[in-house]
C-alpha cells in the first residue's frame, strides 16, 4: 500500500502523540476522588489531551470520547478533561449540509422539508442536527454525516493500527491490555454509528422494549426521509437535564423519574440484550410533561442471555457486598493471561467492594465500581469482556443523571429492588413457543434414547469392558517436548563415547597420522568437535525460536 504524503504526516503526528502521553499507559488506581486540576481544567499535561485530539480531527474527537470513559486504559486525570469533547464541537457549513440531504434523498430540500433550518441544534463529531419540518406538518429533527467523514476515519484508523501493532510488539502496556484488539472494537463501534439506517432501527427496537415505561420517550425515524448519511426522526421539545434550575426540579418528583429510568436500562441491559449505552447528561432530555428523552442511539452495546446471566450475578454481588462471589463471576466471564494473579485479583476485589459497602448512599457509584472491576482486572492478567467495560461507561453516566434528577438516589437500591422482578422477566423471556418446543424435543430425544445407552452401558460393566481413556491437555506438546529432551540426551552421550574413544585410541600407535598424533583418534575426535557445535547451535535456535514465539 503506497502512503500519501496526509497519511504519513498523520501517523507521524500519532507517533509524537504516543511519545507526549506514554505515561498514560501507566494507570492508577480509578478513584473516587478527582485529581487536583489545574486553571485549564485538567491536571498537568492531561488537560492538552482533548486539545491534541482535536487538532487531529474528527475521528479522535469520537475516540476521546469513548475513552473519557475507559478507566481500564487511562489513568483518572486523564477522564474529566477527556469528558468535556463530549459537547464543545464546531459544526460545519450549511451548504455541506444542503448538499449531502440532497445526494441521500435525491431530491431538492425544500421538497423534502417545507422548513429545514440552517443553524444546527447541536453539533457532535461524526454529525449535526437541525431543526426541520415535513410538508404534511410534523416537526422533524434532522441528522446529517460531516462532509468526507468515512473516508477520514478510515485513513486514521490505518495509522493507527500501524501504531497500535507497534506498541502490542515493542511494550509491555501494549501487550497488556491488547492495542489491537481494543482498537478493533472502536473501530467497529464507530462504523456502526457511521450508518444511520442502522441507527434508525436501534431507535425501532428500544422504543419497543421500552413501550411499558411511560416516563420514558425515544423518537421514532421517519424511514422514508432516512439514508445513510440522512436520519430524519420525531422531533422531541425538551431541555437537557444539565440545564434544569433549581426551581424547575421542584415541579416533578426527581426520584421516580431517576427510578425509571435507571429500571429501564436495567431491562434493557438484562432482559432486552440492546441497550442505549451513550446516556451522558448531553444525550437526556426532560420533556414539558417531564418524561425522559433518550437521545442519540448511534452507539448501542449487546448482550447475550449467557452474558446477561453474569452482569446480573455481578451486579447483584457488588451491590450486596459479596467481593469473593463478585470476583468468581468476573474471572468466569473473562479470559485470563499467563501472568494472570487470581489471588491479587480476589484480594483487590474485596477491599473494592468493602469500600463500597461502607461508602454513604451519596458516594455509591454502581458505574465506578464496575469500572473499577475492569481496571483491576487488566492490572492483574484477566482480559474482561467489552460488554463489561460498555455496562460500567453506561452504569456510570446513568449514576450522573439519576442524581441530577434527584440528589439522593441510590443505584444499589435500586438494583435490589428490581432484582426479582428482572428474573421474573428473564423468565417469562424464556417461556416463548420457540424455548418450549425446543425443550421438549430435546426430552423427547433424551428419553427415547435412555434405555438403550443405559442397556449398552449396563453391558459394558457386566461384560468387563468398562475402560477409563484420559486425554490431558497439551499431550502432543508432552511427548514432544520428551522426544527432545531423549534426543539431545543420546546425542551428548554418543559425543561423549566418541570423545572418550578417542582418547583410547591415542594410545595405539599407527602408520596414519594427523598433526603429529594417531589418524583414527583425531578423526573421532573432529567428530565429537562438530557434532558437539552442532549440537550447541541447535540448542541455541530452539531456545531462540521459542522465546520469539512467546512474544
Amino acid at each position: 500500500m503506497k502512503l500519501s504524503p496526509q497519511y504519513l504526516k498523520r501517523y507521524k503526528d500519532l507517533a509524537y502523540l504516543a511519545m507526549k502521553y506514554r505515561e498514560a499507559g501507566r494507570t492508577t488506581r480509578f478513584a473516587a476522588e478527582e485529581p487536583a486540576e489545574s486553571a485549564n481544567g485538567g491536571n498537568g499535561k492531561a488537560a492538552d489531551l482533548p486539545d491534541d485530539l482535536e487538532r487531529l480531527g474528527p475521528t479522535f474527537v469520537k475516540l476521546g470520547q469513548l475513552l473519557s470513559s475507559r478507566v481500564d486504559l487511562l489513568p483518572a486525570e486523564y477522564l474529566k478533561p477527556l469528558a468535556r469533547l463530549q459537547d464543545r464541537v464546531q459544526p460545519f457549513p450549511y451548504q455541506e449540509v444542503e448538499r449531502i440531504v440532497e445526494a441521500e434523498l435525491g431530491t431538492k430540500i425544500n421538497k423534502a422539508f417545507s422548513l429545514f433550518e440552517p443553524e444546527p441544534m447541536a453539533a457532535a463529531s461524526l454529525g449535526q442536527v437541525h431543526r426541520a419540518a415535513l410538508h404534511d406538518g410534523r416537526p422533524v429533527a434532522v441528522k446529517v454525516q460531516r462532509p468526507n467523514i468515512a473516508k477520514q476515519i478510515a485513513e486514521d484508523f490505518a495509522a493507527l493500527e500501524e501504531l497500535a501493532g507497534f506498541l502490542q510488539r515493542h511494550t509491555a502496556m501494549g501487550k497488556r491490555y491488547q492495542l489491537q484488539r481494543i482498537l478493533a472494537e472502536f473501530e467497529h463501534s464507530i462504523a456502526q454509528e457511521l450508518d444511520y439506517r442502522r441507527e434508525a432501527g436501534n431507535l425501532v427496537l428500544v422504543a419497543q422494549n421500552l413501550r411499558a415505561f411511560e416516563r420514558i420517550r425515544v423518537p421514532l425515524p421517519v424511514q422514508d426521509y432516512t439514508r445513510r448519511r440522512v436520519l430524519t426522526m420525531e422531533y422531541i421539545e425538551g431541555t437537557k437535564i444539565t440545564e434544569l434550575s433549581p426551581l424547575a426540579r421542584l415541579d416533578f418528583h426527581g426520584p421516580d423519574l431517576a427510578e425509571e429510568l435507571f429500571k429501564a436500562y436495567l431491562q434493557q441491559v438484562l432482559v432486552n440484550g440492546l441497550f442505549h449505552a451513550d446516556p451522558h447528561p448531553g444525550n437526556i432530555f426532560l420533556t414539558p410533561e417531564y418524561h425522559v428523552a433518550l437521545l442519540d442511539l448511534g452507539m448501542v452495546g449487546y448482550t447475550t442471555p449467557a452474558m446477561q446471566e453474569q452482569l446480573l450475578k455481578l451486579l447483584l454481588a457488588v451491590s450486596g457486598g459479596e467481593g469473593d462471589d463478585a470476583a468468581n463471576v468476573a474471572i468466569r466471564m473473562s479470559e485470563s493471561r499467563d501472568d494472570f494473579n487470581e489471588t491479587d485479583f480476589h484480594h483487590r476485589i474485596a477491599e473494592l467492594v468493602a469500600e463500597q459497602r461502607a461508602a454513604t448512599l451519596t458516594g455509591m457509584d454502581i458505574g465506578r465500581v464496575i469500572l473499577e472491576v475492569a481496571h483491576i482486572a487488566a492490572e492483574t492478567g484477566l482480559n474482561v469482556p467489552t460488554e463489561l467495560s460498555l455496562l460500567g461507561k453506561t452504569l456510570l453516566q446513568l449514576d450522573q443523571v439519576g442524581r441530577i434528577l434527584a440528589p439522593d438516589f441510590d443505584p444499589n437500591e435500586s438494583i435490589r429492588r428490581n432484582a426479582s422482578q428482572i428474573l421474573n422477566q428473564r423468565l417469562k423471556g424464556s417461556l416463548t413457543e420457540g424455548h418450549l418446543f425446543s425443550s421438549l424435543l430435546d426430552v423427547k430425544e433424551f428419553v427415547g434414547a435412555l434405555p438403550a445407552r443405559l442397556n449398552k452401558i449396563l453391558d459394558t460393566v457386566g461384560n468387563a469392558e468398562l475402560k477409563v481413556t484420559v486425554r490431558p491437555s497439551e499431550t502432543e506438546f508432552l511427548v514432544e517436548s520428551a522426544q527432545k529432551v531423549a534426543n539431545r540426551i543420546t546425542s551428548g552421550l554418543i559425543l561423549a563415547a566418541l570423545i572418550v574413544g578417542a582418547a583410547l585410541l591415542t594410545r595405539v600407535q599407527t602408520q596414519f597420522v594427523l598433526f603429529g598424533y594417531p589418524g583414527l583418534a583425531m578423526i573421532c575426535f573432529l567428530a565429537a568437535a562438530g557434532g558437539g557445535f552442532a549440537l550447541l547451535m541447535n540448542i541455541l535456535w530452539q531456545d531462540h525460536k521459542q522465546r520469539h514465539k512467546a512474544r
